[in-house]
């Protein structure tokens, strides 16, 4: 076995994916209640005492609500920076696994190296990662409100990219449940980004080594996941990425298992992959 990810379920009422490599079994982040967690691990054949340690990108509850569970009852290391862990410690005081790692730095877990970097959001002190694997990279970006020169650059490497398409702009314009407050936080340069702001931000770290994309943390009432797909996919094939497989995901239901292959002149595989269709 070379590399494996899946992500869990991704939505603005939970996020949580799983890497498997040879030497690690790693959540990144836990945005899913305990049961839902497990369950979800259940049905690709993996049980949650397997898991290593949870990576944090940041405190807000649709990224850590399941800790209390994972990490009380399962003693599970959590891997969070020093302000996003006295947040989450806030809310959870009795957590005590906490791994503290300094933004900006690698660090090792397993046979993976782990890079993170600043993102700009609402919170404490998010964080974006690359992950580096010797089958290939797989960048991070969840919860930013717009992607800085810094996070084009680090996740560049990026072999999968997980990235968030939070709303479309007009469907949140539109909206009627939603305060104009709470429309200007998703919207400002520290909230969430558009279809078309990950559009953009797709083009530019596209390259030929890019083979995979999934939209995430995908709005229940401002999104549609055609929308998402649509803006993504047409923006990389007008500028010529037309390699690049855009995949779409859930807040109910994991994606398949994605397959990294360790061979660098071979295309990365997947294992039972619903690939997207270009639009």
């Amino acid at each position: 076995m070379g590399a494996r990810i899946t992500i869990l379920g991704s939505g603005s009422a939970g996020n949580c994916a799983f890497l498997e490599t040879p030497r690690l079994r790693l959540l990144i982040d836990a945005g899913f209640s305990g049961k839902q967690i497990i369950a979800r691990l259940a049905t690709i054949g993996r049980k949650i005492e397997e898991v290593n340690a949870v990576l944090l990108t940041h405190e807000h509850t649709d990224h850590t609500q399941g800790l209390p569970v994972l990490c009380k009852r399962y003693e599970i290391p959590v891997y969070a920076n020093r302000l996003t862990a006295e947040a989450v410690q806030e809310e959870v005081p009795e957590l005590k696994t906490w791994r503290i790692f300094q933004t900006g730095h690698a660090f090792e877990l397993g046979d993976v190296t782990v890079e993170s970097f600043t993102v700009p959001h609402d919170a404490h002190d998010p964080v974006g990662f690359l992950l580096r694997h010797e089958c290939g990279n797989i960048g991070v970006l969840t919860d930013l409100g717009h992607c800085t020169r810094l996070v084009i650059e680090r996740v560049k490497p990026s072999n999968v990219l997980m990235l968030e398409t939070n709303h479309d702009e007009r469907l949140l314009q539109d909206d009627t449940v939603r305060p104009w407050s709470v429309k200007q936080r998703i919207l400002s340069r520290f909230g969430h980004l558009s279809n078309a702001a990950a559009a953009e931000a797709a083009v530019q770290i596209a390259h030929a080594g890019l083979r995979h994309i999934f939209l995430g943390h995908l709005s229940r009432d401002c999104n549609r996941p055609e929308l998402a797909q649509r803006a993504v996919t047409t923006a990389l094939h007008n500028s010529g990425a037309r390699h690049v497989r855009v995949h779409t995901t859930s807040q109910h239901t994991p994606n398949p298992t994605l397959d990294l292959d360790a061979t660098p002149e071979q295309p990365l595989v997947t294992a039972g992959l619903a690939v997207a269709q270009g639009l």
